[in-house]
């Protein structure tokens, strides 16, 4: 009887290790993904700045004055799914692994841009400014986007509506929050969601 129980939990616990191996990497990094959005509020950020972030229908959403909605924690290596729609003129970004997160920039965090009007378009949407430049210069205003963003030691990697446009090695940040960037424009986010790696 102890040998027919010890088989059948062999059994068991390698039918579960190999279902977990077969489900595709997406979908096991969604079962450990955490929303960083509240359809009600937005109770996880802390503020900088003026700019007029609310919810509305369960989206992020600034459409004047300046400043970054902040994480309450830090993360080091993790992949970020991010939805954002902005308006042609906007100025956005996802900064990562800010050093200063009560005054977020380009000189103390990675800030992944959504800049479709930025002077430098090489740095526009898609690219890292001073970091990694974007080529191609994507367009997006106007329209729902997805930018999976992941980060593992020194290892940047961008990917907008399914195209790469960073793939960088670069040490300079280790950790800290994620903010959300309001700059100009008309500016959303919905379905914020980082999976620690």
């Amino acid at each position: 009887m102890f040998r027919q129980s010890a088989i059948l939990m062999g059994l068991l616990t390698a039918s579960a290790a190999l279902l977990g191996a077969a489900l595709p990497l997406s979908a096991q990094g969604q079962m450990q993904s955490t929303s960083l959005l509240n359809a009600d509020n937005l109770d996880n950020w802390d503020r900088t700045g003026d700019a007029n972030w609310r919810m509305v229908d369960g989206i992020a959403e600034a459409d004047m004055g300046f400043g970054h909605l902040v994480s309450k924690d830090s993360y080091g290596d993790f992949t970020l799914r991010a939805e954002f729609w902005v308006d042609d003129p906007a100025n956005s970004g996802i900064f990562i692994r800010c050093t200063e997160p009560e005054e977020p920039s380009p000189r103390s965090c990675y800030e992944v841009n959504i800049y479709d009007e930025r002077p430098d378009a090489s740095f526009g949407t898609g690219g890292i400014p001073n970091h990694a430049s974007v080529a191609g210069i994507p367009k997006i205003g106007g329209q729902w986007n997805i930018y999976e963003i992941t980060v593992q030691g020194d290892h940047i990697l961008v990917i907008l509506n399914g195209r790469k446009t960073v793939d960088v090695r670069d040490d300079t940040y280790a950790s800290g929050p994620v903010t959300l960037q309001y700059g100009a424009g008309v500016v959303r986010f919905r379905k914020v969601d980082i999976r620690p790696l």
